[in-house]
């Protein structure tokens, strides 16, 4: 490369940079919003704080740009500091979770740091094109290829980056393309770089390639912490984290690091959940199960010999796959999934309700808790709405509802929101709405919201044989609540105001922060 040809390479790799160094920014605050909404829930929340936080600390890094004397220097420096904070930023965080169960000040003090040093970089690069004279690139030109890397990164995210590296790998990945930038800047601008700069370029490349390489191990070691069990599965996907863990014959199911179910006591949420609804209603040939990838729910609707159709309704195919295929999990749900009356829809339950227009005879809504929206929108007057127009005129639905106990205004918002739900047969007369609660031991007092145009209070359910927990002795105490579990008066749930989201992260912070 000659003299006179080098400005014009630089000129040109300076705008690569900035697509790049955009690219790597948003994915690093990608990785901290979805990292602190999987350990400390309520994603709204949690990626505006995020968001908030990230775009104050890069203006303050832009402000702090200008006492940087030597702009070829300084970006480089930036590059090597965000390419260790950023890259091991998701290590940290899952680090910090296991063995110090604070995650929040590691998460904010990595996330400023980060916003920091991004702020910094496009005043820098601004800078350093001025000084090479580089006037036919105007600023409005680096803005518009720093937007595009951010397009980019939005929509590599979900689809490429979460499914393919997950969190863990991606930070560090994403950190060695910062190391990248600083390495070619720093052979561009030999003249202007130093040895100390080369040197701590190169420690920062060999420890994130070694993290890089072991962050297999590094992952696996942070979730044997996080987790009692042996893990016999884990695996991020578009949709969430998922991960399985085994004790002898004891396997439990954690989503996004929650638990779902541990197969030592399963089956009572799961009797609760199912055979009172099928138990009330004079037929039972098709069954609508929104949730459930499990295939738990589905293994108990086929207890009832007289079941023709079930529709399952879950998002995300990587949960139906593993419990229909898994040698190991299969037999959870004894092969529910791969029964022939059983037809697996991979879809938002939302979406798959709105275009159905088939009647069932039991709706069973077996949904992950309602802390973020999009799930809060499945516990809402607007969706319950679109599934009474689902159900004839003795036909049930039933949802679980959260811990009574725990969460009591969340259970009895719920509750609140399917009485101010209208009756598709009879708009003038309320539905009838049965709430009960049964003990899981790994939940603790459990509820669960029956609902129906037909009366339900003082119908007994027709239950089937071999049940291990679900008697009718064990329905009549279901439906008596404790006075420090009694009704409350609370605000139903709706999509304008969400106040099931608030009454779940306070009842659940009020016992367990």
């Amino acid at each position: 490369m000659t003299a006179a040809a080098r400005p014009a390479h630089r000129d040109v790799w300076l705008l690569i940079a900035t697509f790049l160094i955009a690219v790597a920014g948003l994915i690093y605050e990608l990785i901290a919003a979805t990292v602190s909404s999987y350990l400390l829930g309520d994603s709204v929340r949690q990626f505006s704080l995020v968001i908030g936080v990230f775009l104050s600390s890069m203006g303050l890094g832009a402000w702090l740009s200008r006492f940087v004397e030597r702009p070829v220097a300084g970006f480089v420096w930036v590059q090597i500091s965000v390419a260790v904070v950023g890259g091991f930023m998701a290590p940290a965080l899952f680090f910090a979770y296991a063995y110090l169960s604070a995650v929040g000040p590691v998460l904010f003090g990595f996330l400023a740091a980060v916003g920091v040093l991004s702020g910094m970089e496009i005043p820098l690069i601004a800078r350093v094109l001025e000084d090479i004279g580089a006037h036919r690139f105007r600023f409005e030109n680096v803005l518009s290829v720093d937007y595009a890397g951010a397009l980019i990164a939005s929509l590599a995210f979900p689809l490429l980056v979460v499914p393919y590296l997950g969190l863990m790998s991606a930070s560090l990945s994403f950190g060695a393309l910062n190391l990248a930038v600083a390495g070619v800047s720093l052979w561009l601008f030999r003249n202007e770089s130093s040895w100390g700069q080369r040197i701590a370029w190169l420690l920062a490349l060999v420890a994130t390639i070694v993290a890089l390489i072991n962050s297999e191990r590094l992952l696996s070691v942070t979730e044997a912490e996080l987790f009692e069990d042996d893990i016999i599965f884990s695996e991020t996907t578009s949709y969430q984290n998922i991960t399985v863990t085994q004790f002898r014959d004891r396997t439990r199911l954690f989503l996004d690091y929650s638990i779902q179910f541990d197969s030592l006591d399963e089956y009572r949420y799961h009797e609760m959940l199912v055979h009172p609804a099928l138990g009330m209603v004079p037929r039972r040939e098709n069954i609508l199960i929104l949730g459930g990838g499990d295939g738990m729910a589905a293994r108990e609707v086929l207890r009832h010999d007289d079941v023709k159709n079930i529709t399952l309704v879950d998002l995300d195919p990587r949960v139906t796959e593993l419990f229909r295929d898994h040698p190991q999990l299969s037999p959870l749900n004894d092969h529910a999934l791969s029964d022939p009356r059983l037809d697996i829809v991979n879809k938002d339950a939302w979406q798959f309700v709105e275009s159905d227009d088939r009647i069932y005879d039991v709706v069973i809504l077996d949904l992950p808790d309602p802390k973020n929206l999009a799930l809060s929108k499945l516990y809402s007057s607007e969706f319950y709405a679109l599934l009474t127009e689902r159900i004839g005129v003795q036909s049930v639905i039933v949802t679980q509802a959260g811990a009574p106990l725990f969460a009591r205004e969340a259970f009895w918002s719920i509750v609140k929101t399917w009485e101010e739900t209208r009756n598709p047969v009879n708009p003038k007369a309320p539905l009838s709405v049965l709430p009960y609660h049964g003990y899981v031991p790994s939940f603790g007092e459990w509820g669960f919201v029956m609902v129906s145009p037909m009366r339900l209070r003082d119908r007994m359910p027709a239950l089937p044989e071999g049940l291990r927990y679900l008697d009718l002795a064990q329905w009549r105490s279901a439906m008596q609540f404790s006075p420090d579990m009694a009704r409350k008066d609370v605000e139903a749930n709706r999509i304008q105001t969400h106040a099931l989201i608030d009454y779940y992260m306070d009842g659940w912070e009020q016992w367990f922060e």
